[in-house]
C-alpha cells in the first residue's frame, strides 16, 4: 500500500481514465436523501467512484456537496439511502468502513494545543496503531508535508496551508485505501497547494483512490480523471472528465449544467463609471 514519498511529478500527467478491474468501487452512494426541516439538502443522490480513480465532485454553493460527503464517510446519517466503501456499508459496519478511508472535512477541528508531532501521535493511538508504527509514519509524514521545522509548533499557530497539510497527514496516517477531501485547497498558498497535489497524485499512482470536492474547475481538470456535477442536492452529470466537459472546458460544461444568469443590460446602473 501507499508509502509517503516525495515527488516532483506534474499532477496533470496522472489525470487519465482508470482502467477497469475486478475491484469493487472505492465508494458507492445510492439514493442518499437528507432534509433539514422543510429544506431538502440532498435528494436521491447516487455516485460510483471507481477503484484507483481521482474523482472530482463539483457544484455551486449550496448544491449539497459537503452534505453528500458527510453522509458518505459517516459524519451525517442519511434519512435514506446507503454508502459503501469498497463494498463495506458505512452505517452497518462503521468501524471497518472507516478503517478503509481517510477524511479531511472542510473546516476540520483539531486539538490546537498539541504540536504537529503530538497530534499525529494522538491520532495514531486512537487508531490503535503500534507505537513504533506511529513514530515511523509520523516522521515520514512530517517530512513529506514539509512540516519538519514546525513539528514543535502548536497547531493553533499553524497557517492555513500548514493546517491543511497536517489535516491530510492525519487522514493518511493509518494507510487508507480511499481519501475523501472536502475543499482541501481552499485558502491554501500555491507552494502548499503544489505539495498537496504531488502527495495526492502519488497516492493514486500507488493504488489509492481520492474523492475531492472543489469549486475550482481548473484544479479538477488538472488532477481528476472522473467528475460528478451536483446541483440542488442531486447529481446532474457524472463520468470521465473528457466526456462530461465535451468539446469545451469543464467550466463551460459546469455553467451549462447548473445554469447561469448573466446580468441584463442596464442592471446595476450605479456601477457604471
Amino acid at each position: 500500500m501507499w508509502q509517503p514519498v516525495t515527488t516532483t511529478t506534474d499532477p496533470s500527467d496522472h489525470a487519465r481514465p482508470v482502467a477497469a478491474d475486478d475491484s469493487p468501487p472505492a465508494l458507492r452512494l445510492t439514493g442518499l436523501v437528507k432534509t433539514y426541516g422543510e429544506h431538502t439538502a440532498v435528494r436521491d443522490a447516487g455516485l460510483v467512484v471507481p477503484h484507483g480513480s481521482f474523482f472530482g465532485l463539483v457544484g455551486p454553493n449550496g448544491a449539497g456537496k459537503t452534505t453528500v460527503l458527510s453522509m458518505a464517510v459517516g459524519l451525517v446519517r442519511p434519512d435514506s439511502g446507503s454508502a459503501q466503501v469498497y463494498g463495506v456499508d458505512v452505517w452497518q459496519d462503521p468501524q471497518k468502513a472507516k478503517s478503509l478511508m481517510g477524511v479531511l472535512p472542510d473546516g476540520l477541528a483539531m486539538p490546537e494545543r498539541l504540536t504537529g508531532r503530538e497530534l499525529l501521535t494522538f491520532i495514531g493511538q486512537l487508531r490503535g496503531l503500534a507505537p513504533d508504527v506511529v513514530a515511523e509514519r509520523t516522521r515520514d509524514l512530517l517530512t513529506v508535508m514539509d512540516l519538519g521545522d514546525a513539528e514543535r509548533t502548536l497547531v493553533v499557530d499553524y497557517s492555513t496551508g500548514m493546517r491543511k497539510k497536517i489535516g491530510l497527514a492525519t487522514a493518511l496516517l493509518h494507510a487508507p485505501k480511499l481519501l475523501v477531501l472536502d475543499e482541501p485547497f481552499e485558502a491554501v498558498d500555491p507552494v502548499s497547494a503544489a505539495a498537496l497535489k504531488a502527495i495526492l497524485v502519488r497516492f493514486v499512482a500507488d493504488g489509492g483512490s481520492v474523492v475531492l470536492s472543489s469549486h475550482v474547475m481548473a484544479l479538477v481538470e488538472q488532477l481528476c480523471d472522473t467528475v460528478a456535477v451536483m446541483d440542488h442536492g442531486t447529481v446532474v452529470a457524472s463520468g470521465p472528465v473528457g466526456e462530461v466537459r465535451g468539446d469545451g472546458s469543464l467550466e463551460d460544461a459546469f455553467v451549462r449544467l447548473v445554469g447561469h444568469r448573466a446580468p441584463e443590460p442596464g442592471e446595476l446602473p450605479w456601477l457604471a463609471p
